[in-house]
């Protein structure tokens, strides 16, 4: 997780060294982090594990997985919900 504990303008400089690099070298970059305004500023294509499932759990854009993912707690990471827990 490049950015965790950096605060807010050294992250954005991170993701905006990230995006350079990744366009100068035309490459395929893995970053693993929660954060996600960095997710939003930097991926074009999200996996998602979930420890529940032991496994992916999603694939797909930032903002498709926001709004339209199949599973209930890949929407709810993107909108920050509370995880639900079991009765």
């Amino acid at each position: 997780e490049p950015s965790a504990g950096l605060d807010p303008v050294t992250s954005a400089g991170l993701d905006q060294l990230i995006l350079e690099i990744n366009e100068g070298l035309r490459t395929t970059m893995v970053v693993v982090t929660h954060e996600l305004e960095s997710i939003h500023t930097i991926a074009r294509r999200v996996v998602m594990l979930d420890w529940d499932i032991r496994g992916v759990s999603a694939i797909g854009e930032p903002q498709s997985l926001k709004e339209s993912a199949e599973i209930e707690s890949v929407r709810d990471f993107f909108l920050r919900k509370p995880r639900k827990e079991p009765t």
